[in-house]
């Protein structure tokens, strides 16, 4: 391996000749590139810790300070930057919107207030629902008097029957008592309102015997049902007939009333020539084609009596099937048998009812069963709840029956509540 040589420093005459070598400055050791790219950039961090610090009486000079990173103060400055117009709408609009939330609370206070007093003074099981009208009502509240107030109360007891909603608007309230929080009574000058009486409710309460009333024209309601009687369900259908009852209830007229006892016979309770019980059209039919019955009911004096039949007639059909069907299958003798009362007969012979296929414990139960006791069952009335105080009225205008129940009409003046 070859030795690299060092090359001396000489300088070569003007003769061409070389002159003795001059030794010069013994060279540096070799170096890499990129400690020379070092050298000339220089040390930043040395300059940096030998750097002067400032002048504190250089004007140019500013101070360190730390960032501020809250908002607020640019929401400040935003709104420093706000006209004085601008400033004064909001304002106005926050001022605005207190007024109307105390307005608002003050209209909840005086509805508790005065829903808890109708409580009291009517004595009734539940608070109203009572709704001021108007804005604002601080404004109302420092006149002393009230627009309109609406009064709603649910559920009434009158008498068997429950009122669903009896609901009534007074106007121009008059507020007594001294400065706006004490508040001792009103004085209401007109109202007017209306009383529901719904059918579900007379339903549930009149027909616990499985009876519903149903509305039929403007002034009637039918019921139509299923009443036990001696152990049986006996169907029952009546009309009622709505009437005002003086000027505070309403009454009920029962007629129409009949029970129906399968398809073999009907009862209507009473003393009149039509009440009583009475065969059907379809079980006469039977009785006519069955030779055995026809024969059986021929055999009673009382029932031959009524029908009119001679009694050389009656012998003949005894004693003939032609004879039988041509008595029996006339029209005048099937419509005196259905005319006739069968309880008065089967009072002396019991066994006639067993032959025509009726319990003779069902012709006990519906003969105790009198017209005054079915109408009682099936009669509804109500009046309204009396008012408290000497002054003033309240009245029942109109009555009509609606698909949802009977609605009623009511008007009043001169009332007063509280102190």
């Amino acid at each position: 391996m070859r030795t690299p040589h060092r090359i001396s420093n000489t300088r070569m005459p003007s003769d061409g000749w070389p002159e003795e070598s001059v030794p010069s400055e013994p060279l540096r050791a070799a170096s890499s590139p990129y400690d020379e790219l070092a050298a000339l950039a220089g040390n930043p961090l040395d300059d940096f810790l030998h750097e002067e610090p400032d002048d504190p009486g250089d004007p140019d000079g500013e101070e360190w300070a730390p960032p501020n990173h809250r908002r607020g103060s640019r929401r400040r400055n935003r709104f420093a930057g706000l006209s004085i117009v601008t400033k004064g709408v909001v304002a106005v609009v926050v001022l605005v919107s207190f007024l109307a939330l105390a307005d608002r609370w003050a209209v909840l206070y005086a509805e508790h207030r005065a829903a808890q007093q109708l409580k009291k003074e009517l004595k009734l099981t539940a608070a109203p629902e009572v709704e001021i009208q108007g804005f604002p009502f601080l404004t109302q509240l420092a006149d002393r008097r009230i627009d309109e107030m609406k009064v709603t109360v649910p559920d009434v007891a009158a008498d068997r029957v429950t009122l669903a909603k009896v609901q009534a608007t007074a106007r121009d309230v008059r507020i007594e008592g001294s400065g706006l929080t004490d508040i001792s009574g009103a004085h209401v000058d007109a109202m007017h309102g209306e009383v529901l009486l719904s059918f579900a409710d007379m339903n549930r309460e009149l027909g616990a015997s499985q009876v519903t009333f149903t509305g039929h024209g403007r002034d009637r309601v039918l019921a139509r049902g299923t009443l036990p009687v001696a152990g049986h369900q006996v169907k029952v259908r009546a009309d009622a007939t709505i009437r005002r009852l003086g000027g505070t209830g309403i009454a009920t007229d029962i007629d129409g009333m009949r029970l129906d006892i399968g398809d073999l016979a009907s009862y209507r309770p009473g003393t009149g020539t039509t009440e009583g019980l009475h065969l059907t059209a379809k079980s006469v039919d039977r009785i006519t084609e069955e030779t055995d019955k026809a024969r059986r009911l021929l055999s009673v004096p009382a029932i031959v009596r009524r029908a009119g039949v001679p009694d050389g007639v009656v012998r003949e059909a005894l004693h003939s099937d032609a004879k039988l069907s041509e008595l029996t299958g006339s029209p005048r003798f099937v419509k005196q048998l259905m005319g006739m009362n069968l309880i008065d007969i089967a009072i002396d012979h019991p066994w006639l009812l067993q032959k025509i296929g009726l319990d003779p414990a069902l012709l006990d139960g519906l003969a105790r069963l009198t017209r005054p006791e079915l109408a009682d069952r099936l009669s509804l009335a109500f009046r309204l709840p009396e008012l408290p105080g000497d002054h003033g009225y309240v009245r029942l205008r109109d009555v009509t029956v609606e698909k949802d129940g009977i609605r009623v009409d009511l008007s009043g003046a001169g009332l007063a509540v509280g102190h």
